[in-house]
């Protein structure tokens, strides 16, 4: 009898052991697979803005590749800051992915993000669009040469969107490697009015993106002096970059996905990849092209947007600082 319980109480034993092994077991495949439910896309813009279709032309082969689902969320306000705050009552498990342009660098370089830059872990790169330094047609500055001389006699009136936006730091750094020229600043508060004002001559100079001023270079009305890029531009070949000029600046708009840091590597390749292949398919190749953009430039994967996005951090913290928009630390 002694021994028949022993064998029913080793028998039990055993067979409740097996069952946590197999629950383990269970519960480590179900940890493993990646996605199984819907991701979400958190957007600081409105609805119908270009982050958020951008986003949705994202999502539109994505969701293919990964088996689930996706979807936007808008939380606008502070630059990206509410979309932070949003982002860090979530876990980090990849279910979560943000949006991200310049404004959100500059929400974090001046204090009013709850995140710090080594928070933000880059996960693919959607648009990289280029920046033309141009003038009008009839300008007398025919090269980038000549614009900047006359700065050095005087101050030109260069329109940007809004003051400490991409353009403004962009400004700054081409001013300050063509050794130290002259400008002042004209805000108009878009990129759409920026290029009208040039357009009517309220201005002298502007830094428009591809996208904004592409069509006003093609069809004469302006005239590209330079593009701040690191080579010339396959659609503009004949607009020398700066750094050919002796003046190695680059900036440009970029739009791309991150997460927070903490979010498992193996989720963040899993994300790029299938972001990445999606958006090097034509459906997005077309979306771009009709802005004047390549998916081959713009797109790109996690180590080189993650690594892009700090060395823009950097760029910009330092360039708001000098331009007295953020407190020198």
């Amino acid at each position: 009898m002694f021994q028949s319980r022993l064998t029913r109480r080793t028998l039990t034993v055993a067979g409740a052991a097996s069952l946590l092994i197999m629950s383990q077991g269970l519960s480590a495949q179900e940890q493993e697979k990646f996605p199984s439910k819907p991701i979400e896309i958190v957007i600081h813009a409105s609805y119908g803005g270009g982050t958020d279709v951008t986003a949705r032309m994202m999502m539109l082969r994505t969701r293919r590749e990964l088996g689930v689902d996706m979807v936007v969320n808008s939380q606008r306000g502070g630059g990206g800051a509410k979309a932070h705050e949003y982002a860090m009552g979530k876990p980090r498990d990849g279910y979560t992915v943000l949006a991200l342009t310049q404004t959100h660098l500059y929400s974090i370089a001046n204090g009013k993000s709850p995140l710090s830059i080594d928070d933000v872990v880059g996960v693919a790169r959607a648009m990289d669009d280029p920046t033309f330094i141009t003038v009008r047609a009839d300008s007398p500055f025919k090269t980038l040469e000549d614009l900047v001389a006359a700065s050095r006699d005087k101050p030109l009136n260069w329109g940007v969107a809004e003051i400490g936006s991409t353009e403004h730091i962009g400004l700054a750094r081409f001013a300050k490697a063509a050794g130290g020229i002259k400008f002042k600043v004209v805000p108009f508060g878009s990129g759409g009015q920026m290029v009208q004002a040039l357009m009517s001559g309220a201005i002298d100079a502007t830094m428009p993106n591809v996208s904004e001023g592409g069509s006003q270079v093609n069809d004469g009305t302006f005239r590209a002096l330079a593009v701040l890029a690191p080579k010339r531009l396959a659609d503009f070949p004949d607009v020398p970059t700066a750094a050919e000029k002796g003046m190695p600046v680059n900036v440009s708009t970029t739009r791309g996905y991150f997460v927070l840091k903490g979010t498992p590597e193996d989720r963040i390749k899993i994300l790029s990849d299938a972001m990445v292949k999606s958006m090097k398919h034509k459906v997005f190749a077309n979306y771009l092209k009709s802005s004047g953009l390549s998916a081959e430039e713009s797109v790109a994967g996690h180590e080189v947007w993650d690594k892009q996005i700090k060395e823009e951090y950097a760029q910009a913290a330092e360039a708001l600082q000098e331009l007295g928009v953020i407190k020198k630390k």
